[in-house]
């Protein structure tokens, strides 16, 4: 399905889980700040709360099952934990609807969306999220890229409870200095820290991919930021970047700008005049 506005009319926006990127999502576009664009439905976990979070919003809207947002919506908008990721997923791209996915760490472990999404004519769209030039990276991709390195460094208490973390039986209240707890690929890293690692995944999809991208994974209890820094060696340019992301009050494991990107996302689908590519 092309998701292009056609006589004026909006696209609908589904959302799939309403924590601390999706309710803020919700808000903006209830709110009517993304021309082009407005909200269709949400789901969530548990529905009364849902109902209670949407209730000051000037347009109702239904709360449904997350395969059913994609009946209603033409862009789909993934927010929820990475157990239902194909949940939201599946039914979205088979409408042939946009999918965006914030946990973006899952595309890493169901390779078959990407088919799924060219066989229903559907597209699968990932915000930038936490990760700083990302045009420079798929830029650079389009040439010969050598390496690609990643380090994430958190508070521990934002490690607590990754499957990483409880497999391995590592005490994140015991860390009293930088120790690092996880090197391997992306690919790796995305599956033991589901929650935490998004913006290695999306940095390795713009890359040379999940398996050929580095990651360390750093708990560091001197710090109060997510700490992202990644290097790139390419034929075209060598560069590294860093960025320090503020934890969302409602859930410390998601940067506040991680919302915002998906924001920006959202209004770039409809934009008339839109920088970056």
């Amino acid at each position: 399905m092309n998701t292009e506005v056609q006589n004026g009319g909006a696209l609908r926006v589904g959302i799939g889980g309403l924590g601390a990127i999706g309710l803020k999502v919700a808000g903006v576009l209830d709110a009517g700040e993304l021309p082009g664009l407005e909200l269709a439905a949400v789901s969530a976990r548990d529905t009364d709360k849902a109902k209670r979070n949407i209730a000051d919003f000037k347009n109702q809207v239904p709360v449904v099952a997350l395969g059913e947002l994609a009946d209603l919506a033409d862009i789909v908008l993934e927010c929820a934990p990475s157990a239902v990721f194909r949940d939201v997923a599946v039914p979205a791209l088979e409408a042939g609807r946009t999918f965006v996915p914030i946990s973006v760490g899952s595309l890493l472990e169901h390779d078959d969306l990407k088919a799924l999404a060219d066989q229903h004519h559907a597209r699968i769209i990932v915000p930038t999220g936490a990760l700083i030039a990302l045009d420079a990276v798929r830029a650079a991709a389009e040439g010969t890229i050598h390496s690609v390195t990643m380090v994430t460094r958190k508070n521990p208490a934002g490690f607590v409870g990754a499957p990483y973390v409880v497999e391995n039986d590592l005490d994140m209240d015991a860390i009293t200095e930088p120790t690092k707890i996880f090197e391997g690929s992306a690919r790796e890293g995305a599956k033991g820290f589901p929650a935490n690692v998004n913006v290695a995944a999306a940095l390795s999809l713009a890359g040379i991919g999940p398996d050929r991208t580095t990651l360390q994974i750093w708990a560091d209890p001197g710090v109060d930021r997510n700490i992202q820094h990644f290097e790139v060696e390419a034929d075209s340019a060598d560069f590294e970047a860093t960025i320090k992301n503020v934890p969302s009050e409602e859930n410390m494991r998601t940067g506040k700008i991680t919302a915002l990107s998906v924001i920006a996302a959202l209004r770039g689908i409809t934009a008339q005049f839109k920088v970056g590519t």
